[in-house]
């Protein structure tokens, strides 16, 4: 059984893959090491001595400085290391040369064809409000509709949110944004929108960012307008919907019509090393079928940015995603907040450290897939390739963010565990195993194997096996199951 890893052959740290004890005898590079402490599973100790403003690299690249002497052997984390990142960075244009691999064109999926060229991997009736003052009727209607007519369709749920009312500027204009993509998304056959009807984000403001739209698939329900109980009214409109989704079929469809979502949460040293890589096999993989990758997260790209933009596509690209990630960096320093206050305590808990080596390994998620374009809030992906989408790491915000891009499918990896998910399936991954084995409930794929000896090659085969049976309707992920649906708006501003 290994002990340790050393991912990258430049770097000076490895990380321990169980409980080691202090004065274990370690084999490095043909040289034997002797642990100077105790280093907990997950956790980074020395390959080398260091003195004080050394720089440390793990995946190859350098994730921080020490503020104190080590011996090799020794513990290395927050008591010693320290970020480099500080204030705003100025970027150049040195593109990579990234080969670019067409898969196979007979590639498919089945899914649901919608009018505007978009497909969905679910065909569902969603009961979304307008403002959260009608959350709790949303899902009232949903519960009713569902007993009675969800065998109808793939379901009928309700998506209640924290927005909606007492905004102002671009903060009320980002929730009307999100909102509009969601109510536009492929897996969605049919919507009704609960308004209270006194909100600003009421019908009258909120239909004309719809666009146009079918109206025997979109239906609007005032409650304070409706004659009666508002739940009966809702219920009756939604049988109404459910006779036009209910004639929907699967057919097949190209791989190129796959957007796919990419997302971390409750991350461990290890999901740099199994889960994200592993995803970023998947997203090679889409990628060269012409398909869509979304990654987002942008405070965790800083300091692993550089890499994301030297695969632009172009100069122009390249121009969008520096803008990308120094306006995040902005909103952080109008706020007088320091950038890089990150990881969390749970990430540094699980042996990360600093912002870099949390974001080197949170990139890993693209793969090394070309970057197309970069995203705003609520900006549906078109491009084909990796696209960078706006937004903080903020679980439950990112995964809706991800929702309103347009991706029919996420894969959400995990080091600690997290039951979060949202309106479309989202296959979780663990890390390590232990995870998957004590949180089964929440887990749907184990990318622990790796650490214990199965190649990356033959964990990502059976992963995207997976991936084309839940976004063909074969299989449901867990979140489908047992019913982790969230959506959460990203919210910058007052309230009245």
């Amino acid at each position: 059984m290994r002990t340790y890893l050393k991912i990258h052959e430049k770097d000076n740290v490895a990380v321990a893959l169980c409980n080691l004890q202090k004065g274990t005898e370690i084999l490095v590079d043909g040289d034997t090491l002797v642990l100077q402490e105790d280093i907990a599973v997950g956790h980074k100790f020395a390959l080398s001595d260091f003195s004080i403003g050394d720089q440390v690299i793990k995946y190859g690249q350098v994730i921080g400085s020490m503020t104190q002497g080590a011996q090799k052997g020794s513990w290395i984390h927050s008591h010693n290391l320290a970020t480099n990142l500080a204030g705003i960075s100025e970027y150049i244009y040195s593109p990579q040369k990234v080969k670019s691999v067409v898969a196979s064109s007979s590639e498919f999926f089945y899914g649901y064809e919608r009018a505007d060229g978009n497909v969905g991997t679910r065909n569902e009736i969603w009961v979304i409000p307008t403002v959260s003052c009608v959350n709790t009727t949303t899902r009232a209607i949903a519960e009713k509709a569902a007993a009675k007519y969800g065998s109808l369709c793939d379901g009928i749920f309700a998506f209640p949110h924290n927005a909606g009312c007492s905004q102002m500027g671009n903060d009320f204009e980002i929730t009307r944004r999100l909102l509009a993509s969601i109510v536009r998304h492929p897996n969605a056959g049919g919507v009704l929108l609960v308004s209270l009807g006194c909100e600003n984000n009421n019908l009258e403001t909120f239909l004309p960012e719809l666009g146009t739209y079918d109206s025997t698939r979109i239906r609007t329900l005032v409650t304070q307008e409706a004659d009666g109980d508002e739940v009966e009214e809702g219920v009756r409109i939604i049988k109404e919907i459910v006779s036009s989704v209910s004639h929907d079929k699967r057919t097949k469809v190209p791989v190129s019509k796959l957007v796919i979502g990419f997302k971390c949460g409750g991350s461990d040293a290890f999901s740099g090393i199994t889960a994200n890589p592993l995803c970023g096999r998947i997203a090679n993989h889409v990628v060269s079928c012409e398909g869509i990758g979304i990654l987002t997260e942008v405070p965790e790209m800083f300091g692993a940015e550089n890499i994301l933009m030297q695969r632009s596509d172009s100069e122009q690209t390249f121009s969008r995603v520096v803008e990308l990630i120094n306006s995040f960096k902005n909103y952080y320093l109008s706020h007088d907040l320091p950038i890089y206050d990150n990881p969390s305590p749970g990430n540094k808990e699980g042996g990360i450290t600093t912002l870099e080596e949390k974001s080197l390994g949170c990139i890993q998620k693209g793969g090394d897939a070309i970057v197309t374009d970069s995203l705003d809030f609520g900006q549906a992906a078109r491009k084909p390739g990796l696209n960078l989408l706006v937004g903080p790491g903020n679980d439950s915000v990112s995964i809706t963010n991800l929702l309103a891009s347009g991706a029919q499918v996420l894969l959400f990896t995990t080091g600690r565990g997290n039951p979060l998910a949202t309106a479309v399936p989202t296959i979780k991954i663990s890390s390590n195993s232990a995870l998957y084995e004590r949180k089964n409930g929440w887990i749907d794929f184990n990318a622990g194997r790796i650490l214990e000896g199965e190649s990356l090659d033959a964990v990502a085969e059976r992963l995207w096996k997976m991936v084309l049976e839940v976004i063909s309707g074969d299989a449901k992920t867990k979140n489908e199951l047992h019913g982790y649906r969230e959506i959460m708006i990203f919210k910058d501003g007052v309230l009245l």
